[in-house]
């Protein structure tokens, strides 16, 4: 059976550092910081005290009132970028076939404000089971994709991918595999994540994972520097249309760039840490590539995962150190991470919207706050530090970790 081709038509976001993907590009350019003080709870006791938040975020300005009260912030991104990206793929003026479109989506947590908020206030009742209506729809991770199949009556294939940090970009893979054999036209597919709440913050910091940069919150975020001192939460949520070629073609849909592969692979390791040397990541990179059907002096940039987390950054980097040898000193790699924080489980696929950009405009975003090279990163690794580079980017890789040792990795090609 031949597989069918897969391409990109469309894309949306909502992220710290931009309310739409071109504002979100715009930002990445010029390596703005999202990192600031918490404003959506009251921090003071906290061990971090600043995330990567939406800013200016209303969700009237998107929903009315009762639509509104009836999602979590995770499912209001997500909406919002699902909507920005069908209008980009022109999916409803095109009156595409609703029962071949579906719906993937990925979500690390889910509904954690809506969960915290309704267990805390039954804690405060004193045992009187006094319960939102909406509590569980709200709260549970697959209700976006539910959600925007329902706005726009899509009828095809319909679920959430949970992976943690990785779900998003499972999400891709997945919905790749399922219009490579022929079950979709199109997929509808993404990630959101709203986990800057009290008892988001509060688990991180409990188990080291989060920066305590509180002097400085716009420089934490600094993967790969020598003082990085764990990661910094962020918020938002990405979409990409993914479409058959064929179809693409017939509907005259401006085609973006190829989703050519899609590598999974896990540490099989520690529920946190990553493998030590780098085998998951090494792993589900040569998996991708082999996918692909591309070799490895072929890539012209890679979005690392690069969290900015002690061990993690260490890892990867080794990772493409050992599987792309001295083909690895000419790749234009960086982490937008450094900009963004870490969205979690919609992570890869804003990351994925970042190479796809670096391919469509010829410019890798930077990594920007680095100050000390780390002795234990080979220095000969291109980070694109600090500034922006343009370059000509015709294959484009982009990798997404998870707790639990979960590893996804997505290859873009110019088409």
């Amino acid at each position: 059976m031949e597989l069918k081709r897969v391409v990109v038509t469309g894309f949306g976001a909502i992220t710290p550092i931009g309310n739409n993907a071109k504002e979100y590009w715009e930002s990445l350019k010029i390596g703005a910081s999202g990192a600031a003080p918490i404003t959506l709870f009251d921090s003071t006791n906290f061990k971090t005290k600043f995330a990567s938040e939406v800013k200016n975020f209303d969700p009237l300005n998107y929903f009315d009132k009762k639509e509104a009260k009836k999602m979590d912030r995770n499912s209001q991104f997500g909406q919002i970028a699902a909507r920005e990206a069908i209008a980009h793929g022109r999916l409803i003026e095109d009156n595409v076939d609703k029962n071949r479109v579906g719906v993937i989506w990925g979500s690390g947590i889910g509904g954690l404000e809506t969960f915290e908020t309704e267990v805390l206030g039954f804690a405060e009742s004193k045992g009187i089971p006094r319960f939102n209506p909406f509590f569980i729809p709200k709260m549970i991770a697959d209700i976006t994709p539910g959600n925007i199949s329902i706005e726009y009556g899509f009828h095809g294939p319909n679920y959430t991918t949970v992976s943690a940090c990785a779900s998003s970009a499972n999400a891709l893979i997945d919905a790749k595999m399922l219009i490579n054999l022929g079950k979709a036209d199109v997929i509808v597919c993404g990630g959101s994540e709203a986990a800057v709440t009290a008892s988001g913050m509060g688990g991180f910091n409990a188990m080291h994972a989060l920066s305590t940069r509180n002097d400085d919150p716009k420089t934490a975020s600094r993967p790969f520097d020598k003082d990085r001192d764990g990661f910094v939460l962020g918020e938002g949520a990405g979409c990409i249309i993914l479409e058959e070629y064929e179809h693409a073609k017939k509907r005259g849909a401006t085609i973006y760039a190829e989703l050519a592969g899609g590598g999974m692979s896990a540490d099989a390791h520690h529920m946190t840490a990553p493998h030590p040397e780098g085998l998951g990541a090494y792993l589900v990179m040569k998996n991708c590539l082999e996918d692909a059907g591309v070799t490895a002096d072929e890539v012209d940039h890679i979005n690392m995962h690069g969290t900015s987390t002690p061990l993690g950054d260490i890892a990867e980097s080794n990772a493409i150190a050992k599987l792309f040898g001295e083909h690895a000193f000419d790749i234009q790699i960086n982490s937008t991470k450094s900009m963004t924080g870490h969205l979690l489980g919609a992570a890869g696929v804003i990351e994925a919207i970042a190479a796809l950009h670096a391919i469509i405009h010829g410019i890798v975003p930077p990594t920007i706050n680095h100050f000390t090279d780390d002795e234990n990163i080979d220095p000969r690794l291109n980070f694109t530090f600090n500034t922006a580079v343009e370059k000509e980017v015709n294959i484009a890789m982009s990798n997404t970790f998870g707790f639990g040792g979960h590893n996804a990795c997505v290859l873009f090609k110019k088409i």
